[in-house]
């Protein structure tokens, strides 16, 4: 690797960590009706064509905690590619006015849905949110009649996150091993 005036930079040094993944399925919609928190204003708003420096800060800030990585690595153009598909759905939950949370669901796959990414930027934890949040993303996935309607977790998620899917009607289906490659900086 070379540096702009042809010196010789180091590559990052990566460090791996193994998880277990969890993949879940529903194949129906669950009938949980989650009303928002009263305590807070919240609003869900649809993100019609994101940029990338916001969708890379709604990413940072909710998966940083939990080591996402996959988008991390992403040219702009590459990011923008996918987040700007049709059959790409970017939520954004915001409290007053501010970003608290997002989900984003990935329609590309012949009646298969996925729920791509979720969850609730740090700021906002142990609200109510995250629950409300997953009763919008099953609600918006469901009106659009899939096949299935799929979500993976990890170990290194929230430990509250594997319980929640499964209390709001996912269904465990298979796990497996992974490792994770992060840069350390």
């Amino acid at each position: 690797m070379t540096d702009g005036d042809g010196g010789k930079t180091e590559k990052p040094k990566q460090r791996s960590l193994e998880t277990i993944v969890t993949y879940l399925e529903m194949h129906a919609p669950s009938h949980a009706f989650v009303p928002a928190p009263s305590n807070l204003k919240l609003t869900l708003m649809r993100a019609e064509k994101p940029t990338a420096h916001f969708y890379r800060y709604l990413y940072n800030a909710v998966g940083d905690a939990y080591h996402w990585v996959d988008r991390k690595n992403l040219g702009d153009e590459e990011l923008l590619k996918i987040i700007h598909d049709d059959s790409v759905s970017i939520f954004v939950a915001y409290s007053a006015g501010v970003p608290a949370g997002f989900f984003e669901i990935d329609d590309r796959g012949n009646g298969e849905l996925w729920l791509v990414y979720f969850g609730v930027i740090p700021d906002f934890h142990g609200r109510g949110i995250g629950k409300w949040l997953l009763a919008e993303a099953i609600d918006e996935a469901w009106g659009r009649e899939p096949k299935v309607f799929r979500v993976e977790t990890c170990t290194l998620d929230d430990p509250r996150a594997l319980p929640l899917y499964q209390k709001m009607g996912f269904t465990p289906y298979e796990r497996r091993h992974k490792t994770i490659l992060l840069d350390d900086d």
